[in-house]
């Protein structure tokens, strides 16, 4: 509820902003500060790049290098508008867009390591997008030799963006923007992720391809409005959906991170072949907790372990960072599901199965252990591995034993 109440707070204050600006624009002609109409931009440009840091950092690189008409102002480019960079980049964006149009007609199992190298690349190109927007967003700013005065032009004055007449420049202007830039990039790259890892699970290839346009829409959405806010002369029109994009983005940050490191533990444990030299603790394993319970959200990472009365815990810290927590999990019967790609713990009920703890991919072919560790009822198959023990028994074979 307060999220929302936040939300609805900003979209009414972008309502008012923008009320204010076309008023003002409508008395004067339109002649924004330059330093004001770099800051919208700029706000654009993070919140596109970080939906998306290859396809981003590449396509302005190309479009800078196309711009410089010169040498010397091609020289002058920085290393992200090197085609040395962006022509490879473009073309691991272009084999992306060709991995996901033919996912529609492949297997979910032929076109899923292809999703998990695009996971590692997301994340490998959002450190890399760091790196090159930094200098941009510090950019906005001029850094002024002792001694000598900036220009009226070069300085960001916030009258012009409707507040009180207050102007910075050169280090205090970058010592203030440059940790805003990063900690915006951080939230909606964070959002975009979450939707990078929602493909990777996803067993559809028509739900991976939708997933796919909608962050390539969005991407659109982002560009599209700063360009038409840059050529009628309202720059804040592209940063004020920016705003809103980095508003939500805000909102979500938690699930989004969840769910982010959810992935990143998935896809470190199949790409290193983890299981093969890992083995459970006779105490504590860390796990995931697979959907709430008692306000603790689904995919929380934590330790399970039984306390000195016997219950099932889950010590836990919010953002891995917070102080510790601890989560008691329901009493009853409870067995270890043993998956294909990954497996589960289970509340039994009234013979219906609950799942209440995911284990990442180390625990597979681990499951008889967890068992005994935790002092479960049993073992069982759960997703393909029952489908596939039942669809043998149909013929008269005999279905793996739990």
């Amino acid at each position: 509820m307060k999220e929302l109440k936040l939300l609805l707070t900003l979209l009414l204050a972008l309502v008012l902003f923008s009320s204010t600006a076309l008023a003002a624009d409508a008395a004067k002609p339109a002649d924004p500060n330059p330093a004001a109409k770099k800051i919208c931009e700029t706000i654009s440009l993070i919140t596109g790049v970080a939906i998306s840091p290859l396809m981003g950092v590449s396509g302005v690189g190309a479009w800078e290098w196309i711009s410089a008409k010169t040498a010397q102002e091609k020289a002058a480019l920085p290393w992200f508008a090197n085609p040395w960079f962006w022509a490879p980049a473009l073309l691991i964006v272009t084999a992306c867009f060709l991995k996901d149009s033919g996912g529609l007609v492949l297997p979910p199992g032929m076109k899923k390591p292809f999703d998990a190298m695009e996971v590692v690349e997301h994340k490998i190109s959002g450190l890399v997008a760091t790196g090159a927007f930094v200098p941009i967003a510090a950019s906005i700013f001029q850094v002024y030799k002792a001694g000598s005065a900036p220009e009226p032009s070069s300085m960001l004055h916030l009258s012009s963006l409707g507040f009180a007449s207050i102007s910075f420049s050169g280090l205090v202007g970058n010592a203030i923007m440059v940790p805003v830039a990063m900690a915006v990039f951080f939230i909606v790259f964070l959002a975009s992720n979450a939707i990078q890892i929602l493909i990777l699970i996803s067993p559809f290839g028509q739900v991976d391809a939708a997933l796919k346009v909608m962050r390539t829409a969005l991407i659109g959405t982002v560009a599209g409005t700063s360009a038409y806010g840059s050529w009628s002369g309202h720059p804040w029109i592209g940063a004020a959906w920016a705003l809103f994009i980095i508003a939500f983005s805000y909102l979500i940050a938690g699930w989004s991170f969840r769910l982010s490191h959810f992935g990143l533990i998935f896809v470190w444990d199949f790409f290193t072949g983890r299981k093969l030299r890992f083995k459970p603790d006779a105490k504590e394993n860390k796990l995931f907790l697979s959907r709430k319970l008692n306000q603790v959200p689904a995919r929380t990472y934590g330790k399970l372990s039984r306390n000195e009365k016997g219950e099932l815990v889950l010590n836990y810290r919010p953002w891995l960072v917070m102080p510790p927590r601890t989560l008691v999990l329901p009493a009853g019967k409870y067995e270890t599901g043993r998956g294909v790609f990954y497996s589960e713990i289970l509340h039994v009920e009234n013979d219906a199965a609950t799942t209440v703890i995911l284990l990442p991919p180390r625990y597979l072919g681990h499951e008889e252990e967890v068992t005994k560790i935790y002092n479960f009822a049993d073992t069982r198959d759960v997703g393909l591995r029952a489908a596939w023990a039942w669809f043998k028994s149909l013929f008269g074979g005999q279905p793996a034993a739990a």
